[in-house]
């Protein structure tokens, strides 16, 4: 299965605002258009929700990734993403590989900006696969389900007594 495999990242978005997992899967949307021989690893880790885009199965090939954190942004990110050009300095972070920006909604999404990194990022993870016969291609795969979440709460509905 691949982009049209979504149960497992609609139940982990759950907790989520309905605006928060709109803009994910717009993003996810957004990613699976360019690239859609890549291959969507979905990670339910215990501080975020995140699927990364790779020619492989493994998350050390990821160019891209989206993360729910919270409900007031989304996470675009990119795993190797100090080893890319940013000629904007849009990207945002410090350690030794991941960089990403926040993105609050669709409208402000710098799509152009975002699709020129995506290539140079893509580039990047397609010279890090050594054995080419790892790469798969148009797969969703779930890589991981935290059993421990720090989730947003949502606050149930009360009913209404007689």
């Amino acid at each position: 299965m691949g982009k049209e495999e979504v149960t497992d990242l609609i139940k982990f978005l759950q907790p989520f605002s309905k605006e928060i997992q709109e803009l994910a899967m717009w993003l996810r949307e957004f990613v699976w258009e360019i690239y859609p021989n890549a291959n969507e690893l979905i990670y339910d880790n215990y501080n975020a929700v995140a699927a990364g885009w790779s020619p492989t199965d493994r998350v050390g090939h990821t160019f891209c990734s989206i993360a729910a954190f919270n409900n007031k942004y989304v996470h675009f990110g990119f795993y190797w993403g100090s080893q890319i050009a940013d000629p904007e300095k849009m990207l945002l972070g410090k350690g030794n590989q991941y960089r990403y920006i926040i993105v609050n909604n669709k409208d402000d999404f710098p799509k152009t900006y975002i699709k020129k990194l995506m290539k140079e990022a893509y580039a990047n993870s397609i010279a890090k696969v050594q054995d080419k016969n790892q790469i798969i291609k148009g797969k969703t795969i779930t890589k991981s389900i935290s059993p421990v979440k720090k989730r947003p709460r949502i606050t149930p509905v009360k009913k209404k007594t007689k």
